[in-house]
């Protein structure tokens, strides 16, 4: 599939988002301002309150119309409001009546020396009234609604225009962290001998600058470890032929000193052996096969017990992982011998969680301490503080486990439950 079209940096991106939304928002509340009323009530003409009084409905441009209402009496003057006795002249003059027979009284007064356009226009709140024949004829403005005509065009102009930058917004959003989600996910699975997963090179300039600097850490970093990883292995083969000879030499050795010699030779010869397996196993995996996991842990079990040790299986859910079933093997296998030696029994089960297997070796040691979890995944670090390696081991039993595991994208880690220590490993399933 063809990569993405690239776009810019992330600062330009976010920059140029930035200025588009602050000048659509402006452009949208000039439009607002230049083609709406004000936010204030609008005055009303003269013109129009008398023809209201005439009974006539005109309705303002800007507003709902005049109310209009009969009284047999003479209103009373309106508490706040003031007489306009100008309008007054000028809306019986419209009406051809007396002036005498109109009121007018208002809440503002514009005064404007003469200058009579002022007068054609009642500003604020008013009462009009007219007397004719034995009633009275009352003009006034609607009280103002608590939510003008002008607030709900702001506020929908308001919410157009989130909506508006809300799509651009979020596929700028996307763009810039679907590569990146990728990349975090490419390097928390990365491991030393393993390829590393794809790299995004579509994106922003920045995402495509980060991808190619941790692929070229991880090919510096794969580099080393093989380095490293080679030169243990050298060594320890090495080491063999100068213990050959030892071996022919001890021969000569009167019985005693040979016996001893000889168990101290042997313990070399293991020790040098699980560094050749760490070593290898710090490799991918040599296999790549669909494995039942659960039969490979009833073999295991099972040639454990007719061994003579202390092994119990309890059964869990049906699980297909896919890597190599002898370091698999070899895993499982050092788990529940160091179960055994410092927690004299094991216990195996598994489960199946979301999209992983979840195995459990159970002993009934003193259990792990929890400040030194960690380090005990360390080459060459035991969890007996002795040099005795009937009881403490090489040390890199848990190493190898931890590197068996990680080859396989799964995980490792050390718990207790209330009758001593757990070892749990995490394996993702296999869908086939």
């Amino acid at each position: 599939m063809a990569p993405r079209a690239r776009i810019g940096s992330i600062a330009m991106s976010i920059f140029a988002l930035v200025i588009g939304a602050v000048l659509v928002a402006t452009l949208i509340f000039i439009a607002i301002s230049f083609r709406g009323p004000p936010p204030g009530d609008p005055p009303h003409l003269v013109g129009e309150v008398a023809a209201a009084m005439r009974g006539e409905r005109p309705r303002h441009p800007f507003g709902p119309a005049l109310l209009v209402a009969e009284k047999p009496n003479r209103p009373a003057p309106p508490a706040s409001m003031v007489a306009q006795p100008r309008r007054a002249v000028r809306i019986a003059q419209l009406l051809g009546v007396p002036s005498n027979q109109v009121l007018v009284w208002s809440n503002q007064s514009r005064i404007v020396i003469d200058d009579p356009f002022a007068d054609e226009f009642i500003f604020g709140d008013f009462v009009v009234a007219w007397q004719h024949g034995t009633s009275w004829r009352v003009v006034s403005n609607p009280p103002s609604p608590l939510i003008k005509r002008w607030y709900w065009v702001t506020l929908l102009a308001t919410l157009a225009t989130i909506l508006t930058l809300t799509w651009p917004a979020w596929a700028l959003a996307r763009a810039i962290t679907r590569p990146i989600r990728r990349i975090a996910e490419s390097a928390g699975e990365a491991r030393a001998g393993v390829p590393l997963g794809p790299m995004p090179l579509e994106g922003v300039g920045e995402v495509r600058i980060l991808s190619r600097a941790i692929s070229r850490m991880h090919d510096r970093l794969s580099r080393h470890a093989e380095g490293r990883t080679t030169m243990l292995a050298a060594i320890a083969h090495d080491l063999g032929t100068p213990l050959s000879r030892l071996a022919f030499w001890v021969e000569q050795l009167p019985d005693d000193a040979r016996l001893r010699a000889n168990a101290d030779l042997d313990e070399m010869r293991g020790m040098l052996g699980a560094v050749l397996r760490f070593a290898r196993d710090e490799s991918k995996p040599e296999a790549d096969a669909r494995i039942e996991l659960g039969s490979l842990l009833d073999s295991l079990s099972e040639d454990m017990h007719i061994a003579g040790a202390p092994v119990t299986i309890t059964p869990g859910a049906r699980a297909i992982v896919r890597g190599d079933p002898q370091a698999l093997r070899r895993l499982f296998a050092n788990l529940v011998e160091n179960a055994i030696r410092y927690g004299q029994s094991a216990s195996v089960a598994w489960q199946v969680v979301d999209e992983n297997v979840v195995v459990t070796i159970d002993d009934e040691g003193p259990g792990f301490d929890p400040k030194t979890d960690d380090r005990l995944f360390e080459p060459f670090v035991r969890g007996d503080p002795s040099r005795n390696r009937e009881t403490g081991g090489t040390g890199l039993g848990l190493a190898i486990v931890r590197s068996i595991a990680e080859a396989h994208r799964g995980s490792v880690a050390l718990d207790n439950h209330p009758g001593g220590g757990r070892i749990c490993v995490t394996l993702p399933l296999d869908r086939g």
